[in-house]
């Protein structure tokens, strides 16, 4: 006991994250790891050199150490590679190709920190990774330290563990799957992996991504979500109940100050709004009158695609400021601003001068999200997109691409904060005339937009309320404390 009688304060807990290779992922873990580390606990962060160089020092640097380990070289795999940022969708096998060879080298540093436990105290008590890891646990565990999985949202692990056919009549976001969806699903999680597009497996034994997600849940002790009750209160209460193990919410990890320069950091832009010319555009803009248009940075549309939405915004009639992904191997503004002619409709940018702005160099979205002016957002519904847009309390026009966006997508309409443009169900086509409906529906109907907006305002207590995230980190702690041998034994 301390002096005064009172039991003394649990020692700190040391953990290990490693996150996937992908932004997305990476920056949201670090701000856990960042509060984890406020709270005084030390927390070694683990990823590939370049991945780290991108983002800035932590603030608490004393108690979050920056791991790096090489990415092993893949043929086909361009130097420098080493996040889902870097690649163009057809090389996720051989990015995960190059991920599996950092088991090795995990494995060691696992071994050498484990060994150090009698000089530096470096041994950890958790080790903390992303459902792809599946070698994660079996390494952690040759120690006698036990693993969390992180998965992904509620909604994503409710429609994909078991997806029920479209034409069910279950009122679920998960029952609402499109067959084009179920098909790029079986596609891309189902199917074996394969490192060069073709019908031979990866090194890593041409296991599929629900195979490693299922070995990763399977070996670890807590499973881990970046998602809370109030957030996905039907998808959460199932996933929790049928999970099998203890779900542990983390919330939702809203990024803080420092997770907002994190984001400018990746993008290589400076920590200054006060001359971005898209900012200065937004000033002259009246309230709520402007679209905001980003569709995330690693799937890009087609340029059909491009040209039926860039057709629905100009019949919408809203303002609009469109972050139009910029192609891989275009880095100078001359060339983006090439690029974006040569992919838009012919004189597209002509006559929508006077109301809309395309950019396809960095966007600041936090502050556009946030400015006045806009009045909408229309997303691709990546997780950390729909946490941004919700944070400003926009209403939100969906149109998800790719992996996760779909259950997303159908969760936030469930919400009734948006809508999602209108899609053959067959192929997933959209046309300019359904972007157009969903646009006027968010941003110019004021009965639809009524509707969305309240909704969104309701939904962003939820994404505000620190003293609710700060509560998930504290028992997120909480359980890791509760449910380690070794640390029970050494505390």
């Amino acid at each position: 006991m301390d002096a005064d009688g009172s039991p003394p304060p649990p020692p700190p807990l040391r953990v290990v994250i490693f996150p996937w290779l992908a932004f997305g992922h990476l920056l949201p873990y670090l701000e856990l790891a960042e509060r984890m580390a406020a709270r005084g606990h030390h927390v070694s962060f683990v990823s590939t050199p370049r991945n780290i160089a991108r983002l800035p020092a932590p603030v608490t640097t004393s108690a979050v150490e920056l791991v790096a380990l090489p990415l092993p070289r893949v043929d086909g795999l361009a130097d420098g590679a080493e996040s889902t940022n870097d690649i163009p969708d057809d090389a996720q096998g051989l990015l995960m190709e190059a991920f599996d060879g950092l088991a090795a080298p995990f494995a060691d540093f696992l071994a050498a920190a484990c060994a150090d436990d009698g000089g530096g105290g470096r041994r950890p008590d958790w080790v903390i990774a992303d459902s792809f890891h599946h070698w994660a646990a079996p390494a952690a565990a040759r120690h006698g330290v036990p693993c969390v999985a992180l998965l992904p949202s509620a909604a994503v692990m409710a429609a994909w563990v078991v997806p029920p056919p479209a034409t069910s009549s279950s009122s679920s976001p998960a029952a609402a799957m499109p067959s084009y969806e179920w098909e790029k699903l079986k596609a891309r999680f189902l199917a074996a992996a394969t490192s060069h597009g073709s019908s031979s497996p990866a090194s890593s034994g041409g296991m599929s991504l629900a195979t490693r997600c299922s070995l990763t849940l399977e070996r670890c002790t807590l499973a881990a979500m970046r998602s809370c009750v109030e957030w996905e209160p039907e998808p959460f209460r199932a996933v929790a109940a049928g999970l099998g193990k203890p779900l542990v919410p983390l919330g939702l990890l809203p990024p803080s100050p420092a997770g907002s320069r994190r984001r400018r950091a990746v993008a290589g832009e400076e920590d200054d709004d006060s001359t971005n010319p898209l900012l200065r555009w937004l000033d002259a803009q009246p309230p709520s009158s402007v679209l905001y248009v980003a569709l995330g940075s690693e799937v890009p549309l087609r340029v059909d695609q491009v040209h039926e939405l860039a057709l629905g915004l100009e019949l919408a009639g809203a303002r609009f400021l469109w972050a139009l992904r910029k192609p891989r191997s275009s880095s100078a503004a001359s060339a983006a601003a090439a690029a974006a002619a040569a992919i838009l409709p012919p004189g597209f940018q002509e006559r929508t001068a006077s109301r809309g702005v395309v950019t396809m160099g960095w966007a600041p979205q936090i502050a556009i999200l946030e400015h006045a002016a806009v009045g909408a957002f229309l997303t691709h519904c990546g997780r950390n997109s729909l946490v941004e847009g919700i944070s400003a309390g926009n209403p939100l026009v969906m149109l998800p691409i790719a992996g996760d966006q779909g259950p997303n997508a159908r969760l936030m309409e469930a919400r009734k904060v948006g809508l999602q443009v209108a899609r053959d169900g067959a192929d997933g086509s959209f046309d300019r005339h359904g972007v157009a409906a969903a646009v006027r529906a968010a941003i110019v109907d004021e009965e639809t937009r009524k509707v969305f907006v309240a909704n969104a305002l309701k939904l962003r207590e939820v994404v505000a309320d620190e003293e609710l995230h700060e509560r998930y980190i504290d028992e997120f702690i909480h359980q890791l404390r509760l449910s380690s041998p070794t640390y029970l034994a050494s505390s």
